[in-house]
């Protein structure tokens, strides 16, 4: 079988069944070996080599739990909530700071974005 999809992500034939499995929203490296436990398959087996009766347990499994749109809309529930209520964590969000106490003198640029213009050496002389 080349094309296998699960929870609608198109798996990459050519990677091992425990590293494709890990593109889908919501399954990491541990919920990716408890997965292919139990449906006993060999994680190293390639995409490409799965037969139907192994796929359709990977579906079955893979469903089992909360994955993708699920999830996405389950995590962004949660956080309006928090913006909702008005809390810390809420507010934080809302503003695009770290939430989890993390130092912003320094550092936080990933949720800070781009440091603003700067005033020059040049601009000050003039």
């Amino acid at each position: 079988m080349s094309a296998v999809r699960i929870q609608n992500v198109q798996l990459e034939p050519n990677k091992h069944i425990r590293v494709a499995l890990q593109s889908i929203y919501g399954i990491g490296n541990t919920r990716a070996l408890q997965i292919c436990a139990t449906v006993g398959v060999d994680t190293t087996t390639k995409v490409k080599d799965l037969d139907d009766e192994a796929v359709r347990g990977l579906q079955d499994a893979v469903a089992a739990f909360s994955t993708e749109g699920d999830l996405r809309r389950e995590v962004s529930m949660r956080v309006k909530r928090l913006r909702d209520i008005g809390c810390y964590r809420g507010k934080r969000h809302r503003s695009g700071l770290p939430v989890r106490g993390q130092r912003t003198r320094t550092n936080a640029r990933t949720r800070k974005g781009p440091r603003g213009n700067r005033i020059s050496k040049d601009a000050k002389k003039d």
